[in-house]
């Protein structure tokens, strides 16, 4: 008998079964050599008092140890390290001392400055003059202690009262929380507030970053700049960036002293992201540009790097070192700044335009797994109407594969570090599904993490069930026969079907796999002119890389 070794190469969906390519690699990542085990999500939060939109770590300055953020539509939390809940950090809830009703505009003033700004949207609780109770739009904000808002009914002297004043965020429809750290301050965007900061060594609570800072819905850092993009506010520019003060992110009033400004970019439609550094790109719906430091008086030079082409999904952009990777509309695509390299062409962009569904895009994300050089992407496919697939990409050799999950986003996070006492937040020793080896109980490691509805996951439980399924195997000449099996499988064994056909025109259905005995062989029978195996890895394997058959020539009839 003769053994051949088939390798697992490159996973090309787009390419058909004879190039070679494999033509599944599902729940696995791509290496250099083979494809390594992709884990399940476990849960790692309490559940937060909302859905989730996105998560972020942040660096405690004065301790060097990481802090955990999340959002929802209406609130932002922060992970309690001690026992893993999300405490509500919003901006904070007030303390009513005086109530009036002058010619419908109610006029509450609060014990200690409120913090609340024109627009906000506020739920007020009067215990005795309860008429004005309700949820309303901030008006006008006269003193740092009182604000107004429109409400029809007779005059009220003013006169003291108490109660409380409770904020809530408005984050739009088909938008979420987007975080940027700028010294000590975690900046956050939903484009429905003011951007709102969070001293990450004193803050108890989130507040406007500034009186003056816009509200947008894209944040980023560019040299000693915090800027913002799509400003949306009681006139939308959709086609602004707007920056800070260089050096200071609660100045944002135009001078040339300070250098804060803006820059509505005329072409491109509009701004759908921005990634930072030390220069900035700008994600437009039609164009991509590059903006530089060039000092006073125009502070950004903005040069269209990338005319008619630009980013499809704003949730697909995600950013590691000096590299964005977005989605296009005719693919995947990475930008050093200077280039725009095409990643998915003829590899991917075919398989993912005929599996997602384009009506609900928006639900897309992106992540960084640092450890594992990957970009992972995750999306809603046609046939459900939640996300259910991931799409990766190794970006240090060129590699993709996919996924299933269940989360409801991906992120890139961090974790606190725990003690072995600390450890009792998730259950006994015994029932951490978590192996102890992971990055998860180190503190301040990236790490890929993600949301499901209202609680952080973290992708770091048992292996999910993997399948790897080659192109067509053909010995040249004609008919063959392949009557064994042995998987290649680091730390593991594998289970393993067999398709053989005559025509390339036949069905593509593979029969039942059969498990490999205590010699790793897999007893399997098929003839025909072409051959496709599919592999599921079994064990707490680490690396698969390929499978030996015996593989015989027939010849022609």
């Amino acid at each position: 008998m003769a053994i051949s070794r088939i390798s697992f190469g490159e996973w090309t969906p787009d390419q058909p079964g004879l190039t070679n390519g494999l033509q599944r690699a599902e729940n696995v990542f791509p290496k250099a050599t083979g494809y390594g085990a992709i884990n399940a999500a476990v849960n790692y939060s309490a559940d937060a008092s909302e859905t989730l939109n996105n998560v972020v770590a942040a660096r405690i300055t004065a301790t060097g140890v990481t802090a955990v953020f999340a959002g929802g539509a209406t609130k932002l939390f922060k992970l309690d390290a001690a026992d893993l809940s999300l405490d509500n950090v919003s901006k904070a809830s007030r303390t009513i001392t005086t109530v009036a009703r002058t010619t419908n505009v109610v006029t509450i003033t609060t014990s200690v400055a409120h913090g609340f700004s024109s627009g906000d949207t506020v739920t007020i609780a009067a215990v005795t003059n309860t008429g004005l109770n309700g949820t309303f739009t901030v008006d006008t904000v006269p003193t740092t202690t009182t604000f107004t808002y429109a409400q029809t009914g007779t005059n009220i002297p003013s006169g003291a009262d108490t109660g409380s004043v409770t904020f809530a965020y408005v984050t739009p429809s088909q938008q979420r929380w987007r975080f940027t750290q700028f010294g000590n301050v975690l900046i956050a965007a939903n484009g429905g507030n003011r951007l709102q900061g969070y001293n990450v060594n004193s803050s108890s609570n989130f507040s406007d970053l500034a009186a003056d800072a816009p509200q947008a819905r894209y944040v980023t850092i560019v040299r000693d700049f915090v800027v913002s993009g799509y400003i949306n506010e009681s006139t939308i520019r959709a086609n602004r960036v707007q920056w800070s003060a260089l050096g200071d992110e609660s100045s944002w009033t135009n001078s040339a002293t300070t250098q804060a400004d803006y820059q509505d970019i005329p072409d491109g439609g509009a701004v759908v992201g921005i990634t930072g550094g030390e220069f900035g790109l700008v994600f437009m719906d039609r164009s991509i540009h590059r903006m530089s430091y060039v000092g006073s008086p125009l502070v950004f030079q903005f040069d269209n790097i990338s005319r008619n082409q630009g980013c499809y999904e704003a949730n697909s952009i995600i950013q590691y070192g000096g590299t964005s990777f977005f989605l296009s509309d005719d693919g995947f695509y990475a930008c050093n700044g200077q280039e725009i390299m095409p990643i998915g062409n003829e590899k991917v962009n075919r398989y993912f335009f005929s599996d997602v569904d384009e009506g609900t895009l928006n639900l897309m994300s992106a992540a960084i797994d640092p450890a594992r050089k990957l970009v992972i992407w995750a999306y809603a496919s046609k046939s459900s109407a939640t996300v259910d697939k991931l799409l990766i990409y190794n970006y240090q050799v060129g590699r993709w594969s996919a996924g299933t999950t269940d989360v409801n986003r991906v992120a890139t996070s961090s974790t606190p570090s725990f003690t072995l006492e600390g450890l009792d937040v998730f259950g006994d020793l015994e029932t951490i599904t978590t192996t102890f080896d992971s990055r998860i109980w180190l503190g301040g490691k990236m790490q890929f993490a993600g949301l499901h509805n209202a609680k952080i996951v973290t992708f770091s439980g048992a292996n999910n069930t993997a399948y790897i399924e080659t192109g067509d195997i053909e010995v040249p000449g004609g008919t063959s026969s392949i009557t064994m099996a042995k998987p290649i499988v680091d730390n593991g064994s594998g289970n393993v079907a067999l398709l053989s056909r005559r025509l390339l025109n036949e069905p593509t259905e593979f029969g039942a796999q059969t498990v490999a005995d205590a010699e790793n062989r897999v007893s399997i029978r098929g003839v025909g002119r072409y051959h496709r195996l599919q592999l599921t890895p079994t064990g707490n394997w680490k690396t698969t890389v390929g499978v030996d058959i015996e593989l015989n020539g027939l010849g022609s009839r």
